[in-house]
């Protein structure tokens, strides 16, 4: 396996999944990690992830410098390359020319592990405004660009490489092939991160932590919780209880198709709690969207408690909590990360639960959880299915969460799917849905004015849903689409396309 330590950059989790793509495990833990605590999990390798702060600063993030002294291969990245630096006694200092962006990348040295095979000039990703001012002894420098002389560098002798650029990210031409050269090369990693060996460990884990004891999940019947009812039941069997709430967000036919599917084809011991006016309850006059996160997963929580008082061996709560949610919602392991945003399932728990919390696939992405689903045998209309938030139809109202608003957005998303689906884009996208929005334009119908909601329409291509890029849906589905939801949706007269890629926007709207 290869460690990841955190030093709070956005791009840890590509970090992550470039490891992950080249077959081997990884985990991300932050810079308080001890010493011993890096022995116990025993890596191949350790990479320090880049990271908004300056090395000199006060309250710059820290790791124990003794990990050089390990024997272990270390790979520094931007600011990890400056930590690793500055810890052994180099000297960073803050550039006089900013570099942000492309870069022409030149290779130094000959015979380099690290740069086998990469071209000698090529593109390279920075983001930086600090440098490398003075190396510490026994490195020697292995790669430039105009403006940064110390680019890269390496004392191969320790196995010690760093670089000031960012390899993880698509941008910098080779940046794939120099991570496998330091897992490969370098660590003499084997590849043997398979779906096939995460369900065996995560079976044998989640017998040793629940032992016998019952466990209930949320099942909302997307691919997260899907994925995790299964894989729960192959572990627990008849100990697990999945519990659907209705919570009055959901999708036209939501709670019915989830009923059917697992109730009666996988045979799983299935409660159903109708609590639509509880949430609703609870959301009235609500416009902010972290207090409408909060305030649903508090719901939920209550729910669950609830539901688990009346299964006398219930002492777990199962969520199919997923990496980026972990990433996005809080600081990845306890690292620096900013946090994003808040999910139900993470930023909403209370700090004194009932239930002890149990996240069976809480270091998966989400591609790698559909390829756990087609090994665990699920068909593909869940499998594929597009993600759907959990605070549901919640998030995609911008503004109060009324009965008279979802409505109307239910009809506009089923007119919104189905359009998708006819065109052949559903498996194509990652994810495409309708927001309601708070505001209301002027329009006209049969010679009359009308004054009515604006919708908008999202539709996105991504890998993880960490960055994502908006569709370029052909005109003629777009028009067929804003004719259907003007046409057959009383109270909409407007329909906009969202043209934002993450980042800087994120997918949701909330």
């Amino acid at each position: 396996m290869i460690l990841i330590i955190d030093f709070g950059s956005q791009y840890n989790q590509l970090i992550a999944r470039r490891v992950r793509e080249s077959r081997i495990y990884c985990q991300i833990e932050p810079p308080g990690i001890t010493v011993a605590e890096i022995k116990a999990l025993r890596p191949e390798g350790i990479i320090l992830s880049g990271g908004p702060a300056s090395i000199y600063e006060k309250g710059a993030p820290r790791t124990d410098k003794n990990l050089f002294f390990l024997g272990i291969p270390v790979l520094g990245i931007c600011y990890g390359f400056q930590f690793m630096v500055d810890a052994l006694g180099g000297e960073v200092i803050r550039s006089e020319k900013r570099e942000y962006g492309l870069a022409r990348l030149d290779i130094r040295v000959k015979g380099s592990r690290l740069f086998d095979g990469i071209p000698v000039a090529s593109n390279c990703w920075m983001s930086h405004g600090d440098r490398i001012g003075r190396l510490p002894d026994g490195f020697t420098v292995s790669a430039s660009t105009a403006n940064t002389e110390i680019a890269a560098a390496e004392d191969s002798a320790q196995r010690l490489y760093g670089l000031q650029f960012h390899p993880e990210v698509v941008h910098t031409a080779y940046g794939k092939r120099i991570l496998e050269n330091f897992l490969f090369g370098i660590c003499r990693c084997e590849k043997s991160w398979t779906m096939k060996a995460f369900i065996q460990d995560a079976i044998d884990e989640i017998r040793n932590t629940t032992r016998g004891r019952g466990v209930i999940l949320g099942l909302s019947g997307g691919v997260d919780s899907s994925v995790a009812a299964v894989l729960l039941n192959r572990a627990i069997g008849d100990s697990l209880t999945c519990v659907f709430v209705d919570n009055g967000l959901l999708r036209q036919g939501e709670a019915k198709k989830v009923r059917e599917v697992f109730g009666r084809h996988f045979g799983m011991n299935l409660r159903f709690a109708k609590e639509g006016q509880r949430f609703l309850q609870r959301l009235k006059g609500v416009t902010d969207p972290e207090r409408k996160r909060k305030i649903i997963g508090r719901t939920f929580i209550e729910v669950f408690d609830r539901e688990a008082s009346r299964i006398t061996d219930a002492a777990f709560l199962a969520q199919g909590t997923l990496y980026p949610d972990l990433i996005e919602s809080r600081s990845a392991f306890g690292g620096p990360s900013a946090v994003i945003k808040s999910h139900h399932n993470v930023g909403g728990l209370p700090k004194k639960m009932k239930l002890e919390l149990i996240e069976p696939l809480k270091h998966l992405f989400k591609d790698e959880v559909r390829l756990l689903g087609k090994e665990l045998g699920l068909p593909d209309e869940l499998i594929l299915r597009q993600p759907f938030p959990g605070p549901g139809l919640a998030v995609r109202i911008v503004g109060e969460v009324t009965p008279k608003r979802l409505s109307l957005l239910r009809k506009v998303d089923a007119i919104l799917l189905e359009e998708i689906g006819k065109a052949g884009f559903y498996d194509t996208l990652w994810q495409s849905f309708a927001i309601l929005l708070p505001i209301k334009s002027v329009g006209i119908m049969g010679d009359k004015r009308t004054y009515e909601h604006i919708v908008a329409i999202r539709a996105v291509t991504s890998e993880d849903a960490m960055t994502a890029d908006w569709a370029r849906l052909p005109h003629d589905l777009l028009g067929s689409l804003s004719n259907r939801i003007i046409n057959e949706v009383r109270g909409v007269n407007r329909v906009v396309y969202d043209i934002s890629s993450k980042p800087p926007a994120t997918i949701e709207w909330e």
